[in-house]
């Protein structure tokens, strides 16, 4: 199974699709997930837990 489905292909067998919504939305997704990575590590050394 294809990740990510080209313009011309006319399968219906893919995860991801090659256009602007998918592009912010994977943008918006992995901002959140390092942002969210940084506030562990930063509550970890206040804490004193590392």
């Amino acid at each position: 199974m294809p990740f990510i489905k080209e313009e011309n292909e006319k399968t219906k067998n893919y995860i991801f699709q090659k256009d602007t919504k998918t592009l912010s939305t994977t943008t918006f997704v992995v901002i959140v997930l390092i942002v969210l990575i940084i506030g562990v590590v930063i509550s970890g050394l206040y804490f004193e837990w590392f």
